[in-house]
């Protein structure tokens, strides 16, 4: 427990962390916002297409800020200390308060896991209101079941970038792919029109979960499933991985 605890306060010092609350709070708001804008007049007429969607869009491309979380709680940590400090890195310090390398991943992850559910929760209330504000009585239901689907899809994506983080030790390039894949361009949907076997990679399957897409392939209970599968062997990869890593190096 004191290791989550130190996890915690260790990134509630981190000054990118703001940045990560900031973009994880407004961003879904802003983009339900604007689509509710967008589809307004049409969702009044009764001819939109996209009335259930509206606002889980938002909550769908806003995932940004719990990535930059998942990559920061890791990348830190490889940050090279001041000269008043050993010129070190945090990595030293951290596993030698805590030696077991599992137990250390385990209670940042853990800190990750809290801080991204916090962080979905209120980006969904934010998300509501937008939505409500714009549309007033025309506002799709927002339903249990899904919403509880976009904070498992959040945490799962805040820890996927925390996985990929411990194996290339290095922020920018799993801060970079993640990014672009849920608000630029989805490598899995591109990857689908070759073979349907990408509707199985972990960003697609976990939007299953509370998104109802064309060409809809799992259910949102499999989708969750195939997701949390695909984080479970990404966490056991990155553990051996580490263990077996020279930190200095």
């Amino acid at each position: 427990m004191r290791a989550f605890n130190a996890e915690l306060s260790k990134l509630f010092s981190l000054p990118g962390i703001w940045l990560a609350f900031l973009i994880g709070v407004f961003a879904p708001a802003v983009i339900a916002a604007l689509d509710s804008i967008a589809q307004q007049e049409e969702i009044i007429a009764g001819v939109s297409t996209r009335l259930s969607e509206v606002g889980y869009i938002g909550l769908a491309l806003g995932v940004q800020g719990v990535i930059i979380l998942g990559v920061l709680a890791v990348s830190s940590e490889y940050l090279t200390e001041s000269s008043e400090s050993g010129g070190g890195g945090q990595i030293t310090t951290s596993l030698t308060v805590i030696p077991s390398r599992l137990h250390f991943l385990l209670a940042k992850a853990g800190a990750v896991t809290v801080i991204s559910i916090l962080l979905c929760i209120v980006a969904i209330m934010t998300t509501v209101s937008a939505t409500h504000l714009i549309l007033g009585e025309y506002a799709p239901a927002f339903e249990w079941p899904r919403l509880i689907g976009v904070v498992c899809y959040w945490t799962f994506t805040a820890l996927l970038a925390f996985g990929i983080t411990v194996l290339t030790k290095n922020g920018i390039i799993p801060l970079a792919v993640l990014i672009i894949n849920t608000s630029v361009v989805s490598f899995s949907f591109l990857l689908s029109k070759v073979t349907k076997l990408a509707l199985y990679l972990p960003d697609r399957a976990g939007l299953e979960m509370f998104m109802f897409m064309s060409d809809r392939f799992l259910t949102p209970f499999k989708g969750g499933l195939v997701m949390f599968a695909w984080l479970v062997v990404l966490f056991i990869v990155a553990t051996i991985v580490f263990h077996r890593r020279d930190v200095a190096s």
